[in-house]
């Protein structure tokens, strides 16, 4: 675990040429050691003489006298920073060289060179949030959608590690009672209502449960909801693909088993991102390659949250009630938006048809022509409805990330351990020790119990300046 007495600095803003970047000095030596280097327009002022939260109009000036730049320099005095100690920012003018060059000077007068994600483990330590929340900053400086941004700030804020400090309050004072009973074993005295334990564990047993499943939904919403573009051969698949990207991503030919591997892009639709996965086509064939292919697309469809079962409507309707009935069965936990495409070369009756296709509770119809882009909107506007179903309300908590889904797991294990021992009305000291461990894990969590590896392996992810 890195030492705190150390003053260390980073450039904070992204690499590369800028208009302005800004370069993050943090320690008990910040302010003393980025005045050795400024120079204050104003005479008489200096960063050490600065209130909190004071920016000055200043220079940068070299060790033989000469300027480097005009700056604004910013104080920010521990514990009210966001590393909780000492800050100073510095805003220069986005040169490589002049931000090389206030390094430089920033090391020759005591500083170090900030190591990955420093700042914020400083923060950390320092108490001004939890690990929870430190990983949320990560999350939130990689956030590409309105919604992966929107559960990042939530736990940023706070919201995960107070619902994870109300389960181990609980479970605190609970366990308190029972090891207060094992000191009074002699006089038989019960200080822990088993009932309202039971109560309680059944309680936490669900939320623990919920929180964990809510992982599926969490890494959807930020690495993007996956939708799988599946059907036959030859239905356009590809072409939908491309369609829906904008650009020609998939090969498209009149070839049967043209797409033998599965080709993956993202795109945002009204703030959620989406993640489409065009597959091989479906059908009965002996090339080897292409059966590993649609071996792959199954797969696929059992890992989507959406599934676009692309349907030829030029098709007669007895093969297309086939199709959908021997596939649908195969999805019926999924979201499912039958696609019957290329509407632009059937007549109207043909139309009607197939509006008269029943179709399960999970599934719903779209008519469109890939080709022509017609009717996309509708199945944008679905598209975002069924994404309803993953993204959650303001007030609800879900996990993204997955160190955190493990602990939880483990937790899991753990408050079913004390279920299964209070049906069996085991002794209170296995009791204790099972809620122990689920208190032990959710811990892990916000890292109120953590090691150095623990540490090391969530900072180092960080950029550096960050």
């Amino acid at each position: 675990m890195t030492q705190n007495s150390d003053t260390i600095c980073a450039i904070s803003t992204a690499a590369g040429v800028g208009a302005i970047a800004v370069i993050r000095i943090s320690g008990r030596d910040a302010i003393s050691i980025s005045d050795k280097i400024f120079r204050s327009a104003k005479e008489g002022k200096s960063l050490s003489g600065a209130k909190s939260h004071r920016a000055l109009f200043g220079e940068i000036v070299g060790s033989d006298g000469n300027v480097i730049d005009e700056v604004l320099a910013t104080v920010f005095r521990g514990p009210n920073s966001f590393s909780g100690e000492d800050t100073v920012e510095i805003a220069c003018h986005g040169s490589q060289f002049i931000q090389q060059q206030i390094l430089q000077l920033l090391l020759d007068k005591g500083c170090r060179m900030a190591l990955t994600g420093e700042f914020t483990q400083r923060a950390f330590l320092n108490g001004k949030m939890d690990l929870s929340q430190a990983e949320a900053v990560a999350d939130l400086i990689a956030s590409n959608s309105a919604a992966s941004h929107k559960l990042a700030l939530s736990q940023m804020r706070g919201g995960f590690s107070n619902e994870l400090a109300l389960l181990r309050e609980k479970l605190l004072n609970f366990v308190s009672l029972i090891e207060l009973e094992l000191d009074f074993s002699e006089e038989d005295v019960e200080f822990a209502d088993r009932q309202n334990l039971l109560n309680l564990v059944n309680d936490i047993h669900e939320k623990i449960s919920s929180l964990a499943n809510s992982f599926m939904m969490g890494n959807a919403i930020k690495n993007g909801i996956p939708v799988a573009i599946v059907g036959e051969t030859n239905v356009g698949k590809s072409t939908l693909l491309n369609c829906l990207l904008n650009e020609e991503k998939a090969i498209v030919s009149d070839v049967h088993g043209t797409t033998r591997d599965v080709i993956e892009d993202t795109v945002q639709i009204d703030g959620v991102l989406f993640r489409f996965i065009d597959t091989a086509g479906i059908r009965s064939t002996d090339d080897i390659v292409e059966n590993l292919g649609i071996e792959r697309t199954f797969k696929k469809m059992e890992e989507a949250n959406i599934v676009l079962m692309i349907i030829d409507s030029s098709y007669v309707i007895p093969e297309i009630r086939k199709f959908l009935d021997k596939n649908l069965a195969k999805v019926h936990d999924k979201k499912v938006v039958v696609v019957f495409n290329k509407t632009d070369i059937i007549t109207p009756a043909k139309r009607e048809e197939l509006s008269s296709i029943e179709l399960p509770d999970n599934a719903v119809k779209i008519f469109l022509s890939a080709k022509l882009s017609q009717n996309k909107q509708s199945l944008l506007d679905t598209l975002v409805h069924y994404s309803k179903a993953v993204q959650t309300e303001d007030n609800n908590v879900v996990v993204t990330n997955l160190r955190h889904y493990e602990a939880l797991s483990r937790a899991k294990e753990a408050i079913e351990r004390v279920k299964e021992g209070m049906e069996q009305n085991i002794s209170g000291d296995f009791l204790s020790r099972d809620i122990r461990d689920c208190m032990h894990y959710l811990g892990e969590i916000t890292g109120e119990i953590t090691t150095d590896e623990v540490l090391s392996n969530v900072f180092g992810k960080f950029c550096i300046g960050k």
